[in-house]
């Protein structure tokens, strides 16, 4: 790309980075990672996104490249999670690892596993395509055993290094690995000592005491401080980013960088190195994610109420140092107009600035799951379908026939039924009570004879002829002024009526989309 070129989406900013620093390559690598040690949360989500719109945008660019997703499954779990069952069970395997600790949930080999697989299926539902890669299954093959020997080799100068952003220094004996005992597999082991070359020696609070040779054992594993740096090496990383608390003064991305120039003698990933952070996220009301407190929300429960093509968009249309707060209340539907809204864009229904249009474009771009349709596509309102569902008490199928004659393409009838689920969950599971409601099939309420006789005729109105919604409205307040009836007061009544509430969707759409025989029937019988 020349240095010319004027970017207008954050991806394209980041993909013409890493081409300049890194060069043009035959393959880039794209890492992200994350200790599955309980439910991964949105939180976690938006770093794996992250990487995953930044390959998009490279392989934009007719780049081939590989997205790592490392699961730090060699780590200690070191706390019970507050949401998880089994309570008691996870403090008994507490300082093992965590491909270690069993599934408190029964239905996986392991804890680890339980997490890693919940979150790779979900992930499909998003079109992310990255090569995940199981870190207790590497060392335990031993693949580090020269980058171990090369740290250890290096102790005091990873030792200076960290010492420089301590306020105590480590200990004379410190070294940049910890042992996980070959008899109990717990990280209480004590008086590590390496005997040179590939050879290490423990004794463990177990009581069991060994010299090993970690070329064939992989019970040795480096420190988190020393093993990311050692992955960026290994892997011959090209970018990776990571929240914005790991790029704090004296943090393990500034001893990072560091320790892989001046111990592993390569350079680091765009990302890290260039400071391009991913700010933190929470839920609009409860603030943000805290898996320790249970405070999550996972991609799972993202996608009962947004759409996959979305959930992209959310992240895609967000600069990755911008904190924002995921809305399960009635900004849903806000963002659902945005995202039509954008897609008009694209389609050139709508214009914009071109700065805004380049940027609504490559975000809708990054946000398709699948081939991006030739034509615009059938956009069902949100807002619609919520009062449709449950009008025909949420049978998603009478929904869909009710838009037949609208849908031209299986493209608009996977999007229509996918969109009518979100809907019906957000119905049932998050929307506020004053959009909520159920048809009467009787009335419910004791009417005035001056309010009989306005809805009684009303319904003769609406058995006389088709109407449309503004000509509805207009003459309910024509009935109003001929009745000398104040308005606010029949539509409280008219909602009284068909739903046993004082408000609801707009009336005169509503007895539409009720049937005009059906509210005609209703009205008549007070």
């Amino acid at each position: 790309m020349g240095k010319d070129q004027q970017y207008y989406h954050w991806t394209d900013v980041i993909a013409d980075k890493i081409i300049r620093v890194k060069g043009d390559k035959d393959k880039y690598i794209i890492q992200s990672g994350i200790t599955p040690s309980g439910t991964i949360h949105l939180g976690g989500f938006r770093e794996v996104i992250t990487a995953d719109l930044i390959r998009r945008a490279l392989e934009k660019r007719g780049k081939n490249v590989e997205f790592l997703y490392i699961w730090d499954d060699y780590d200690v779990l070191r706390k019970v999670p507050v949401n998880l069952p089994k309570q008691d069970m996870i403090q008994e395997h507490l300082r093992k690892p965590v491909f270690r600790v069993p599934d408190p949930y029964g239905c996986h080999e392991t804890y680890a596993l339980h997490f890693e697989k919940e979150f790779e299926e979900d992930n499909k539902a998003v079109g992310m395509k990255a090569t995940f890669v199981y870190s207790h299954e590497r060392y335990l093959k031993c693949e580090f055993a020269e980058e171990i020997k090369t740290a250890l080799e290096h102790t005091a100068e990873i030792k200076t290094i960290l010492n420089e952003y301590r306020r105590k220094p480590l200990n004379d004996d410190w070294l940049p690995i910890f042992v996980f005992c070959a008899k109990c597999h717990f990280d209480k082991v004590s008086k590590i000592e390496w005997k040179k070359g590939y050879d290490v020696s423990y004794e463990c609070e177990c009581g069991h005491k060994d010299t090993i040779d970690f070329r064939k054992d992989g019970i040795v594993t480096l420190r988190w401080r020393v093993d990311w740096p050692m992955r960026w090496h290994h892997n011959k990383v090209d970018f990776e980013t990571a929240g914005k608390d790991h790029f704090a003064a004296g943090g393990s991305v500034d001893t990072g960088l560091k320790i892989q120039r001046q111990v592993y003698k390569t350079e680091p990933p765009v990302g890290v190195d260039t400071k391009d952070f991913y700010e933190w996220i929470g839920i609009k009301g409860r603030g943000q994610f805290a898996s320790s407190t249970g405070n999550v929300v996972t991609l799972r429960e993202m996608l009962e109420v947004y759409e996959p093509e979305i959930v992209r968009y959310l992240f895609a249309g967000t600069r990755p140092n911008r904190e924002f707060s995921i809305s399960f209340d009635v900004d849903v539907l806000a963002l659902y107009e945005e995202f039509d809204r954008v897609e008009r864009v694209y389609f050139g229904l709508e214009t914009v600035n071109e700065k805004k249009t380049q940027q609504m474009k490559v975000a809708y771009e990054l946000a398709a799951i699948s081939k991006i349709p030739d034509h615009m596509p059938y956009q069902p309102s949100y807002r619609h379908l919520t009062m449709l569902l449950q009008i025909y008490d949420f049978d998603i199928d009478k929904v869909i026939g009710y838009f037949e004659s609208q849908l031209k393409s299986d493209f608009d009838k996977n999007r229509l039924r996918t969109r009518a689920a979100c809907a019906a969950n957000w119905i049932k599971k998050y929307a506020p009570e004053d959009f909520k409601f159920t048809v009467q099939e009787t009335c419910q309420v004791t009417v005035p004879e001056e309010g009989k006789k306005i809805l009684h005729e009303l319904a003769a109105k609406l058995e006389e002829r088709e109407w449309t919604d503004k000509e509805l409205h207009e003459e309910m307040y024509v009935l109003c002024t001929n009745h000398e009836y104040p308005s606010k007061d029949f539509f409280k009544l008219a909602y009284n009526v068909l739903v046993n509430k004082d408000k609801g969707p707009r009336l005169a759409s509503f007895i539409l989309e009720i049937g005009k025989g059906n509210v005609a029937a209703l009205f008549t019988s007070v």
